[in-house]
């Protein structure tokens, strides 16, 4: 099942022209973060949504741009460097999808051999109100997560 499970990965991304490794779904991250010893997951979402949305448990966290005002976090590669080494399967979640996809193309273009990004991130893309309604994404699927 892993090996299936990261061959769909990459078939995705290499379907959708991606620089990096694959593309997961929430529930397939889940799996690999349970089942591949070397895997690790990055939340790149800021330390107010971690605080007010939500915590995945054994996922490291660094903010890919900080509140207010989402201003670039210029030690984010230092920071991942430090904490995942760059032949770890590594994959990145954020709420949608979006800034994890640069966190992944910034890990890649770094050196970093086993990159993935996680499709929908925590919450999903927005719903016809324009709300975050967890119609998608790691909450959606039910995964593992906390709220204190």
């Amino acid at each position: 099942h892993l090996t299936a499970t990261l061959e769909k990965a990459r078939q995705r991304s290499k379907e959708n022209n991606l620089p990096y490794s694959g593309a997961l779904s929430p529930a397939e991250a889940s799996y690999l973060l349970g089942n591949a010893p070397s895997a690790k997951l990055v939340d790149v979402r800021c330390k107010a949504e971690l605080d007010w949305v939500g915590r995945i448990p054994g996922a490291i966290e660094i903010e890919w741009a900080t509140y207010p005002g989402m201003k670039p976090n210029p030690n984010f590669l230092a920071a991942l460097q430090q904490q995942v080494d760059k032949e770890a399967l590594v994959m990145f979640i954020c709420r949608s999808g979006a800034r994890s996809n640069q966190a992944a193309n910034l890990a890649a273009q770094s050196g970093f051999t086993e990159v993935f990004n996680v499709l929908d991130g925590f919450e999903g893309d927005r719903d016809a109100n324009g709300h975050r309604s967890c119609l998608s994404g790691w909450r959606a699927e039910n995964l593992p997560w906390e709220q204190s």
